[in-house]
């Protein structure tokens, strides 16, 4: 696989979702066309540290190919966070940075012919944002895809609407989010129940469905679910991950 050159992307758009995350739309002025498979990431080279592996930060790309120069990135501020930091004190709208992308192999089959569970905290939802549209966009034939996102309260809720709309009119199409911090009307505690629950229910007699696994967000996360996942009795080789932090 070809490495991507750097490039020069202009970010066109900010906006505050919560109190500690934006989202940044960036356009390519060099291309007609950023084109990407749902699930991969562009690379930022800022200028934040002298040595070139330390100012590289990686952000899962959080739009869906549309045919456009634009993409975009949904980024949460980082307590001493030399990147984060950066990008929410220094960059505004008009200002430009050096990328280098698409890559990554955080992709899905081209033929969805099992259940497929998304697993995700915080911003991990990016890459399952663009998977979602993609399929529903794409008529791509599926199964039933869960997107299990957790968080802690229902403000954190990154495109709360908008996935509950798109999951409405696609059949096979479910969003699922999870809050460990307060109650409401939909699922609480952490998403580890949520799934092993989804699994349980999709089960025939004993037999365990067929299903593969991602799982995007914090180490601690992505450490207990492999483990969660692994006890249901899945192979390792059905769990594909995105680690971050």
């Amino acid at each position: 696989m070809a490495i991507e050159p750097w490039r020069t992307a202009k970010v066109i758009k900010i906006v505050n979702e919560t109190h500690n995350t934006r989202r940044y739309w960036l356009q390519v002025p060099e291309l007609d066309w950023f084109d990407f498979k749902p699930g991969q990431f562009v690379t930022l080279d800022l200028p934040i540290h002298e040595k070139k592996n330390k100012r590289w930060r990686s952000y899962s790309i959080a739009s869906w190919p549309d045919g456009t120069n634009v993409f975009e990135l949904v980024i949460v501020l980082l307590e001493d966070g030399a990147g984060t930091s950066y990008l929410f004190n220094q960059i505004k709208e008009g200002d430009e940075l050096t990328f280098r992308g698409p890559q990554g192999v955080f992709t899905l089959p081209e033929t969805l012919d099992t259940d497929f569970y998304l697993i995700c905290t915080g911003t991990g939802i990016a890459p399952f944002r663009s998977m979602l549209h993609h399929i529903a966009l794409t008529k791509t034939p599926h199964q039933n895809v869960y997107l299990v996102f957790g968080t802690r309260k229902k403000e954190n809720l990154l495109y709360y609407d908008e996935l509950t709309t798109l999951t409405a009119q696609t059949p096979g199409l479910h969003y699922i989010p999870v809050l460990s911090r307060e109650d409401w009307e939909g699922e609480k505690g952490y998403v580890h129940e949520v799934y092993k629950k989804l699994v349980e229910k999709n089960k025939l007699g004993d037999q365990l469905p067929a299903a593969h696994f991602f799982l995007c967000g914090w180490k601690n996360m992505i450490d207990e679910a492999k483990q969660t996942i692994t006890g249901l009795g899945y192979d390792r080789k059905a769990i594909h991950q995105e680690l971050y932090g």
